[in-house]
C-alpha cells in the first residue's frame, strides 16, 4: 500500500528521505531541477544527541567525520582590520561541520542503490485521485505515484502547487544574504573575517581544503525586494547598491562579484506552513519549516526524513495516519529550531552602531558565549522512535 513515492528535491532532505524509505521497503524516485548534483554551498552543522543519533542510525558518522571542516572560527574587524570580536569554531560549526555539497554527495551515494534519480526536470502539475497522484513534468511523461513529498527547499515548487502561493507560507525576516567564490589570495589563512557597518556585513572565508579558493559572504538589511530569483545580474546589482561606500576590503570583494561564475542570493526568511500535508502530498525539511540561515535546517531535515519514513512504515503506508503522526511528533521541535533563524540577520548585521557595540561586548564574555552554545544543543533535542527496517534493506 502506497509504496511508490516521488520526492522533489535532491539536496539534503530528499536523498535522506529516499534512503530511509528504501530501507523500509518503499520505492522512492527523486526529481531534481538542476542537471546534476549541486556541489557547492556553505558549511552546515550538526549538534546534540538527536542529530548524532540519526546520523549513527544511517551509518554516516565515520564518513562525515573524515570530511568535516573542523569548524570555522569567525573574526569581526574594524575598517583598519583590527579585531573587535572573535568567535570560536564551535560557535557556528556545532559538533560536526561539513560542506553542504559534501553532505549532499554522501546522502546521494548512500540512497542511490535503491532510488531512481531524475535530474534536469521538475514537477509542473499535481492531480490527486482516490488511489494516487498524477504528476506532470516539464520534460518527462506524466506518471502516477502513490505519494508526493516536497523536499525542495524554502521556495518549494511542490508547496506552491499543492498548498498555494509562496507569499502565503514564507515570512521575510528583514535581511538578504549572498555568497560567491573568490580567488584564494583574497581570503584569510583560516576561518572567516568580517566587517560591519549598521545593517550590513561583508565577510570572506577560507576554503577548508583548497588554499587556492575562498568565499565571500554578504548580509544586508532591506524590506522585501522585488527581483527575479533566476536573474543573477539583477541580484549582483542589488548587492553592489547595498554596499556602495562601505570600506575595509569591500570594494575589492565587490570587484570579483561581476565575474563570479555562481552566485547564491536569497532573503533571510522563514517557512510558516499551517499543516505539512494535504491529501497525498507532504512537505519535509525547509519546505515545511525552513529558515534561511541559523535555523538548524540541515539537522532538522535529517531528523524529519527519518521520522516521516518511519511513520509511513509504522502505519503500513496509511498516509493519513503517518502524516499526522509525523507532524505531531516533530512540529514543536522543528519550530523551536527554526526560531533561531529569526535572530540571524540581527546578529550578523545589527541595524545600529549601538547594536554592533552591544553584540561585540556581549559575545566577548565567555560565560554568555558558553550559555548560547548549551542552549543550541538543548533546542535541537527530541525523543526519536527506533523504527525497525525491512529485511533486505538494512543498509547499503
Amino acid at each position: 500500500m502506497n509504496k511508490t513515492v516521488l520526492i522533489s528535491g535532491a539536496s539534503i532532505a530528499g536523498p535522506a528521505l529516499a534512503y530511509w524509505l528504501a530501507r523500509h521497503g518503499f520505492r522512492p524516485t527523486v526529481v531534481e531541477l538542476a542537471p546534476a548534483l549541486r556541489r557547492g554551498g556553505q558549511a552546515v552543522d550538526f549538534r546534540g544527541e538527536t542529530h548524532r543519533t540519526v546520523l549513527e542510525r544511517m551509518g554516516l558518522l565515520p564518513e562525515l567525520r573524515r570530511i568535516q571542516t573542523g569548524g570555522t572560527p569567525m573574526r569581526f574587524v574594524d575598517e583598519r582590520g583590527r579585531t573587535l570580536l572573535h568567535l570560536p569554531a564551535e560557535f557556528a560549526g556545532g559538533e560536526l561541520e561539513v560542506l553542504r555539497g559534501d553532505l549532499a554527495r554522501v546522502l546521494y551515494e548512500h540512497s542511490l542503490p535503491h532510488t531512481d534519480y531524475v535530474f534536469g526536470d521538475t514537477i509542473t502539475g499535481l492531480t490527486e485521485t482516490p488511489t494516487g497522484v498524477r504528476v506532470d513534468f516539464r520534460h518527462g511523461a506524466t506518471r502516477v505515484f502513490d505519494l508526493v513529498i516536497g523536499a525542495d527547499g524554502l521556495h518549494s515548487n511542490v508547496r506552491r502547487l499543492a498548498f498555494g502561493p509562496e507569499e502565503d507560507h514564507v515570512t521575510h525576516l528583514g535581511y538578504y544574504a549572498a555568497t560567491w567564490q573568490l580567488p584564494g589570495d583574497l581570503g584569510p589563512a583560516k576561518g572567516s573575517v568580517g566587517h560591519n557597518v549598521p545593517g550590513r556585513l561583508a565577510s570572506v572565508g577560507a576554503d577548508h581544503r583548497d588554499p587556492g579558493r575562498a568565499g565571500a559572504f554578504f548580509v544586508f538589511a532591506a524590506p522585501e525586494l522585488p527581483y527575479d530569483r533566476h536573474d543573477p545580474e539583477q541580484q549582483k546589482r542589488l548587492i553592489e547598491d547595498a554596499f556602495t561606500g562601505v570600506g575595509w576590503e569591500v570594494p575589492r570583494l565587490l570587484g570579483t562579484l561581476r565575474h563570479a561564475p555562481e552566485l547564491y542570493f536569497d532573503s533571510i526568511s522563514r517557512a510558516d506552513v499551517a499543516t505539512w500535508s494535504a491529501g497525498r502530498v507532504c512537505l519535509v525539511g525547509d519546505a515545511a519549516c525552513g529558515a534561511t540561515i541559523g535555523g538548524m535546517g540541515t539537522g532538522t531535515a535529517i531528523v524529519a526524513a527519518y521520522v516521516l519514513a518511519g511513520e509511513l512504515a509504522r502505519a503500513g503506508g496509511d498516509h493519513r495516519t503517518a502524516f499526522r503522526r509525523y507532524e505531531s511528533r516533530l512540529r514543536k521541535y522543528a519550530t523551536g529550531c527554526q526560531s533561531g533563524g529569526d535572530r540571524t540577520g540581527r546578529f550578523l548585521a545589527p541595524g545600529t552602531a549601538a547594536g554592533l557595540r552591544f553584540r561585540n561586548s556581549l559575545l566577548s564574555r565567555p560565560l554568555f558565549l558558553n550559555g548560547m552554545l548549551r542552549l543550541g544543543e538543548k533546542v535541537s533535542t527530541v525523543a526519536l522512535p527506533d523504527y525497525p527496517v525491512t529485511a533486505g534493506h538494512a543498509g547499503r
